[in-house]
């Protein structure tokens, strides 16, 4: 049996940042993380046996003054950062880079455009609604933008007004292309309908009726061309991920489009050696962007020892 972990899988940028910002600030004496640190219950476990207290909202509003707490890469609203003001809280912020530029564009967005009257704009987000990072960028709207995840959901969107579309950074790309063709598609009927409409539309000084940003991060999207490559590569691939975790899901799914013989597994204890009947075959491991490499080299000592 030939065994093979991705050199692609595993923590993405942000993710390794906002590990290592733990890591450090841990040293220096007690933290809390809003939130899991990573969707990812061994890694979350791993770190809170170093000492990192994962809390919520509520504990938030509640942790002494002068607590430190870290925020994840996936970003926060406003209002966390005020209420850490208010109660006198030291924030770490590890909020990866993409994020963080993705906030400050809608944000911007937002306050250009907030007090058009005549034909008020919408802020469209591409996006899993209640994902947190999702919930940090409605935040920057003051939680008026519309959040949409497919085409199906685009009865959401008022066409006789201007659409401001952003994604998540970590949705797919041709999810997003489509959703723009979509988007446009109905635009035009709408158009059609209603002369009036059109005018002003037309008039609206942004001189567009949609305006689409493309803001998926790269590094993410183009795993799954790499997954799905090394996928087919193996005879066998065991895909390592958080159960927690949206990012595992998709990428899961797209290593079993390109091998039906891709199994999911959390730990090294969920792997069934059973499914392995070729003692020659070619074994791959893999992960998202959630799933630590400590924890795809466990799921391979495991196969190994077999």
């Amino acid at each position: 049996m030939v065994i093979s972990i991705d050199s692609n899988s595993g923590f993405c940028f942000g993710v390794t940042r906002a590990i290592k910002a733990a890591e450090s600030e841990l040293e220096k004496g007690s933290l809390y993380c809003l939130g899991d640190i990573v969707h990812n219950g061994q890694e979350v476990a791993r770190l809170e046996m170093k000492g990192l207290a994962t809390i919520d909202y509520d504990d938030l509003r509640t942790l002494p003054s002068h607590s430190r707490v870290l925020l994840r890469a996936h970003g926060e609203p406003p209002s966390t950062y005020w209420i850490a003001q208010q109660r006198g809280i030291e924030i770490i912020d590890a909020t990866c880079p993409v994020v963080k530029k993705l906030q400050d564009r809608i944000r911007a967005c937002y306050e250009s455009h907030k007090n058009d009257e005549t034909l008020p704009p919408q802020i469209v987000i591409y996006g899993k609604p209640g994902h947190a990072e999702v919930i940090g960028l409605q935040g920057q709207t003051n939680n008026t933008a519309i959040v949409i995840e497919s085409v199906e959901q685009l009865d959401r969107i008022d066409f006789t007004r201007p659409i401001y579309l952003f994604s998540q950074t970590t949705k797919s790309v041709e999810g997003f292309q489509a959703l723009v063709e979509k988007i446009k598609s109905q635009n035009s009927r709408a158009n059609n309908r209603s002369n009036e409409a059109r005018k002003e539309i037309t008039n609206h000084k942004s001189q567009i009726a949609l305006e689409a940003h493309d803001t998926i991060c790269r590094s993410v999207a183009n795993r799954v061309k790499e997954l799905q490559a090394f996928a087919r590569a193996n005879d066998i691939v065991f895909f390592v991920g958080g159960t927690k975790s949206s990012n595992a899901k998709v990428l899961y799914n797209h290593c079993k489009e390109a091998n039906e013989n891709t199994f999911f597994v959390s730990s090294p204890d969920e792997v069934d050696l059973s499914k392995i009947t070729n003692p020659d075959a070619k074994v791959g491991i893999c992960g998202a962007t959630s799933t630590p490499l400590w924890l795809m080299e466990a799921v391979s000592e495991r196969l190994s020892a077999s």
